[in-house]
């Protein structure tokens, strides 16, 4: 199966248990439907990217990285790479690589939210499938060279330092982790 053909899969059986995610994840399979190369950077109309809210539930915090690029505290993501089998890999993929923490493990039940944002060109947009990744005990973050700065903030700190969508997802995936969504 190919990345493309497993987001297709992916997206066909989210349920985010929110009614304007619905237009959303349809916006996404007709992208995908309409873009063979809808999984890739290339991809002039935009394509879908896969990130993950590093969290760690047992202390009330989640990692955030300071984009380099767009200067913006965000989840750990990014762009998709030949060799991921699967949205989920890329995504954990790339919560590892920005994290500099190995043994994170995705929240089961699949992607968590999905956001459509405008990036600057080439790339021009990203429709980002959003996962949520648990740490593991005594786990210790790594600077990568993608990031300014890398930094754990309280849930009632994110509001304060992150955009919109972050805070979104926050509230998603603690809804996730408490068995509601």
């Amino acid at each position: 199966m190919s990345l493309h053909d497993d987001a297709h899969a992916v997206l066909e059986k989210y349920d985010a248990h929110d009614p304007e995610q619905f237009p959303l994840r349809q916006e996404y399979l007709d992208h995908l439907a309409a873009h063979p190369d809808g999984m890739w950077k290339a991809c002039g109309a935009g394509h879908l990217t896969a990130s993950a809210l590093v969290i760690d539930p047992d202390r009330g915090r989640v990692l955030l990285t300071l984009h380099r690029k767009l200067r913006m505290w965000l989840q750990m993501g990014g762009h998709c790479e030949p060799q991921d089998a699967t949205l989920a890999a890329a995504a954990l993929r790339e919560a590892t690589e920005e994290s500099g923490i190995t043994g994170l493990v995705l929240l089961p039940g699949g992607p968590v939210r999905l956001d459509r944002h405008p990036v600057p060109a080439p790339c021009h947009w990203h429709l980002d499938v959003q996962y949520a990744a648990t740490v593991p005990a005594g786990a210790v973050e790594r600077i990568s060279d993608e990031s300014l700065d890398l930094r754990w903030f309280r849930y009632d700190e994110v509001a304060a330092v992150a955009d919109a969508s972050v805070v979104r997802l926050l509230k998603h995936t603690r809804a996730r982790l408490e068995g509601r969504g």
